[in-house]
């Protein structure tokens, strides 16, 4: 949410009614989330000015790791500076340490490829925008758990009850500190999570949206504690000894 949200800024800010503009100090904390999206809290570094030049070799893009030759256009001034200093700025300080982390194992590749392209400058901005608007569209629909196994006819459905949540396990990267809240498309995806973790025995997909809208699940490692909710669905792994006891 956080690396779209900066892209869509960044893409305004490319082609803003004032011309390309670039953020001269380019740090985390210059940024805020405001209601979901992405804001710049001081402006005073920006700019619209860019780099004049009279060859190719006086549009070096020069950053403490690595360097980019760019061109020099036929009005004196380098190509795409701006918008590409705030690529790039926006791989090291945000892509690199967010993009690898959270994503389903599916869409990796995906986010690795932008990850390359930006920290290479191969994307300008509207690339990658295009780029993550991809990923999402395969975020949201599901349409990254195609030809995968289906794992739910191995659970039982118990209607009417919920699981008390938090205070199990904990997983990674759960929306709650007390216990193993993860995002999922489906229960046929909380199915597959489950048994990819040894301790889930059990999941309910509750009311809980997150800001794509996809449901969470929660995931339990026993059935000590049912509480009777008319709306909600216990899913149960058969082979467990608490399935079998049921």
């Amino acid at each position: 949410q956080i690396c779209l949200s900066l892209v869509k800024l960044l893409f305004y800010l490319a082609h803003s009614p004032l011309g390309s503009i670039v953020l001269l100090d380019f740090q985390p904390r210059q940024f805020v989330m405001v209601d979901g999206n992405l804001k710049v809290t001081d402006m005073d570094d920006a700019s619209t000015e860019e780099l004049s030049c009279k060859e190719d070799n006086d549009c070096t893009l020069d950053f403490p790791t690595k360097s980019f030759p760019l061109k020099c256009s036929a009005v004196g001034k380098c190509e795409g500076i701006n918008e590409k200093k705030n690529l790039f700025n926006a791989y090291r300080y945000f892509f690199t340490y967010l993009l690898p982390h959270s994503a389903p194992p599916a869409l990796r590749p995906f986010l690795s490829d932008i990850l390359n392209a930006t920290g290479d400058l191969r994307y300008g901005i509207n690339e990658t925008l295009k780029a993550f608007e991809k990923v999402l569209h395969l975020y949201k629909s599901g349409l990254y758990l195609q030809k995968r196994p289906l794992l739910l006819k191995d659970y039982i459905s118990v209607k009417g009850f919920r699981i008390v949540e938090g205070g199990d396990y904990k997983c990674w990267p759960s929306y709650s500190y007390l216990g193993c809240l993860l995002s999922v498309h489906s229960a046929e995806e909380a199915a597959a999570i489950c048994n990819s973790q040894s301790r889930c025995q059990s999941f309910i997909i509750t009311q809980q949206r997150t800001w794509t809208g996809r449901p969470l699940a929660s995931f339990q490692s026993s059935l000590t504690d049912l509480i009777p909710d008319a709306n909600t669905v216990v899913y149960i792994k058969q082979s467990s000894s608490s399935g079998e006891r049921l």
